[in-house]
């Protein structure tokens, strides 16, 4: 009897004569994973061509044992075996050929004679075979069809996942058909070997499927039951054809057996599975059996679920986009001087909080409103966090800032009144109350443009600068104040500097580009590794841009800008490009005294101007009268506008008089005394607040301003009174009160605005009585 650890026999067989004969894959890696042994087995399992030699001192993942998305596995097998346990376990790979396959492998540690572990064994065969299907072997597969298919919401992603998970593991062909209503549609369609069916025979992924009556698949989803056509040669009289065509197919593919599953989950049929065996592959086994019966209706029913989750989530996703789009401009106007092009696209979902609504939509937002006088107010903003509470704040954000801009204010005082309309908010429940909580922060751009004069002022709130694109140069524009965030001061900080306005000049043929932090920040490398930093990203995106300007129109530009940054997007992103016009617009501008002979003079002006301009003859006689009633208008409040200075001569001494002092003593006295000689009567046309060599002050003056744009005309008209004007109901016998009513009436739009030397007052007309016609 040989004694313990003694051979019981002498003979020696080379390792390559045993394995080389073993119907199962034999990997041996060293400690770092190089590969040290592969069998034949392993090399037709892996479709590994060639001298197997040179595959010494790989990688074993450039074997294609672990695809991309298990090579997490990888780490937890070497971390184990390496460790002196065993490992076992069901994953995917990619064969030499492109094609992927389960495979179910075990690995053991490689010792040392001396004990040591210097690498690891593997072990792996086709998972599914039948002479490996224990219960514990299906268990394993069903689990890693689950992962796989529990990868993607996606309905198309996910049909994708079950038909690279089936062809050629489990099928040669592999079809599913959903229902779209009443109608049972083909979504995907998959053939081994990249083979293609002769055109006119087999339908094609997006046409209508009519199954006869008897066909298996149309068996299955009657049943409810998974249907097994063994040898399709001896049966194919018991299921009838669609069509002769789609049978001289299925002989030219060499269809031998057929599987057909249903698609039923929570108690609806989605539609049918279909699988089918040909000889466009080499198997040892070409007929499904009722092992495989079983083992794919198994799989079916997981489909089915994944199937209709991904339903779900995209009648969800198209909710939430519709939600979003509902909140952003549906329509980008048409616009003098400026050519204008946006993008939005919504978050990936996340994994974390779930899947939908609540992840896909965020506060992103931008918006065109046009101004008095063919003047844009530009916006361009961001609510701090994603779901539908951000975008709901984002929707009632952008139309109180839509009021505050139609009122023409100055950007500064539009970021202050957001700022404060902000700090009101505060989180609430579902019946409305209010509960403990900050207000939503958020960054605003707020800017207002000229064309004519090309002028750009704008009020920052710590939102990103913008890109300024220029004789071939892309650079973010320089803040001068880039302010803080809407609603910061709501979380208890004091003390934080207002906002301020800067304007700059902007060239011709200039580009801005603007976008949300979503673009730039927290985008995943090309390669994997981390995620690029925001300089990183604002550097690509400045040389896409600027590429994209060399040749490209702003819509080109606003593509660019969206692929400009590698990488799935963590936030929802909004782009907005605008690009001035290259030509100078037409506009002239005269002033006038406040006197009423100058009214013939100004629509005289005017009617000179537009007769240039090519103007109708009717729209230009309509438009000559509105310049004599808002001329008229000006002329009248100009000439009687009270002087600030002696209203508050006026507030002085009422405060002076009323102020209680005692009756004897000396500073009421005085105070009478100053009373009564300031309240004495003072002559007609006696300045009793000037010396009397004091000059006499400047005659008052008017300001006629004109422009013209593509299919309308502007005027404008600035006086030195602050009063904005409007609309009164004239009685019979009043003999004013009806010019602004004829403005009304006859205009497209008219307005006013407060300017830092009075106001102005503007009304739109059309260029010609067609375009009158359509603007009704």
């Amino acid at each position: 009897m040989p004694g313990p650890g003694e051979a019981a026999f002498d003979a020696y067989l080379p390792a390559d004569l045993v394995l080389g004969q073993a119907d199962i894959g034999v990997i041996v890696a060293d400690r770092l994973g190089n590969l040290l042994y592969v069998n034949d087995y392993a090399a037709r399992l892996f479709r590994v061509s060639g001298d197997l030699a040179r595959l010494a001192g790989g990688s074993m993942i450039a074997l294609g044992l672990f695809a991309g998305e298990d090579l997490r596995m990888a780490d937890d097998l070497a971390r184990q075996v390496l460790r002196g346990r065993s490992w076992e376990g069901t994953f995917s790979s990619t064969r030499g050929d492109g094609s992927r396959v389960l495979i179910r492998a075990s690995a053991v540690p490689l010792r040392h004679p001396a004990g040591d572990i210097d690498g690891m064994v593997i072990l792996a065969r086709e998972a599914g075979q039948r002479d490996g299907q224990g219960q514990q072997d299906r268990l394993a597969l069903l689990e890693r069809v689950g992962e796989r298919l529990a990868g993607s919401l996606e309905i198309g992603t996910t049909l994708r996942h079950v038909a690279d998970m089936l062809v050629p593991q489990f099928a040669d062909h592999c079809f599913i058909d959903l229902f779209q209503g009443d109608q049972l549609v083909r979504r995907i369609q998959r053939n081994a070997s990249d083979w293609v069916p002769p055109p006119g025979t087999w339908a094609q992924v997006g046409q209508q499927i009519h199954y006869p009556e008897g066909h298996f698949s149309q068996q299955a989803m009657a049943r409810l039951d998974t249907i097994t056509v063994t040898d399709l040669d001896s049966e194919q009289d018991k299921y009838p054809a669609p069509s002769p065509e789609s049978m001289a197919a299925s002989h030219a593919a060499g269809l031998t057996s057929v599987l057909a599953a249903p698609l039923y989950a929570r108690g609806e049929l989605l539609g049918v599975m279909s699988l089918a065996l040909s000889r466009l592959t080499e198997r040892e086994e070409h007929n499904y059996d009722s092992h495989d019966r079983d083992l794919i209706g198994a799989i079916a029913s997981r489909v089915a679920i994944a199937i209709d989750n991904a339903i779900l989530f995209e009648t969800e996703r198209q909710t939430a986009l519709a939600f979003q789009k509902s909140l952003l401009p549906q329509a980008i106007p048409e616009l003098d001087g400026l050519e204008v092009a946006c993008r939005y696209v919504p978050a990936k979902p996340l994994e974390s909080v779930g899947q939908g609504i609540q992840t896909q939509v965020g506060g992103d937002w931008y918006d065109i409103i046009p101004l008095a006088a063919g003047r844009v107010g530009i916006v361009i903003g961001d609510v701090e966090g994603r779901g539908a509470r951000a975008a709901a704040i984002m929707g009632q954000l952008r139309a109180a800032l839509r009021a505050f801009a139609q009122d023409e204010k100055p950007p500064a005082d539009i970021m202050r009144k957001l700022d404060e309309w902000c700090r009101s908010l505060a989180p609430a429940d579902e019946s409305g109350t209010s509960l403990a909580g900050d207000p939503p922060t958020v960054s605003c751009l707020y800017l207002i443009y000229d064309a004519w004069s090309r002028e750009l002022t704008f009020a920052n709130a710590g939102h990103d600068a913008p890109l300024l694109i220029s004789e071939g140069q892309a650079r973010q524009l320089e803040f001068m104040h880039k302010g803080v965030l809407l609603g910061v001061r709501g979380k208890g900080i004091r003390g934080l500097p207002t906002y301020k306005e800067q304007t700059i000049i902007v060239p011709p043929a200039a580009t801005l580009v603007f976008y949300t932090d979503g673009l730039t920040d927290r985008r995943t490398r090309a390669d994997g590794s981390g995620h690029y930093s925001e300089t990183e990203a604002v550097e690509m995106l400045q040389h896409a841009v600027r590429a994209a300007a060399a040749s490209g129109d702003a819509d080109a530009i606003a593509t660019a800008a969206e692929y400009a940054v590698p990488g799935d997007i963590d936030d929802d992103m909004a782009i907005l490009v605008v690009k001035s016009s290259a030509a100078e617009l037409a506009s002239t501008e005269q002033s006038f005294p406040a006197e009423p002979i100058m009214v013939s003079e100004a629509r005289r002006l005017a009617a000179q101007t537009f007769g240039l301009w090519g103007m109708d003859t009717e729209q230009t006689e309509l438009a000559c009268l509105l310049v004599s009633e808002v001329v008229t208008n000006a002329v009248l409040h100009a000439s009687v506008t009270p002087s600030p200075g002696r209203q508050l001569d006026f507030e002085m001494e009422s405060m002076i008089m009323s102020a209680p002092v005692p009756a004897d003593s000396a500073p009421a006295r005085s105070a009478r005394a100053t009373s009564a000689v300031r309240a004495a009567p003072v002559p007609l046309g006696w300045d009793d607040t000037a010396p009397e060599d004091a000059p006499e002050p400047p005659p008052r003056e008017f300001k006629l301003r004109l422009r013209r744009g593509s299919t309308a005309v502007w005027v404008e008209v600035f006086d030195p009174d602050l009063r904005l004007p409007r609309i009164r109901t004239a009685g019979e016998t009043d003999e004013g009160g009806r010019g602004l009513y004829l403005v009304e009436q006859l205009a497209t739009r008219w307005g006013s605005r407060p300017t830092p030397e009075g106001k102005a007052v503007w009304f739109e007309m059309p260029r010609s009585g067609s375009q009158a016609l359509r603007s009704l």
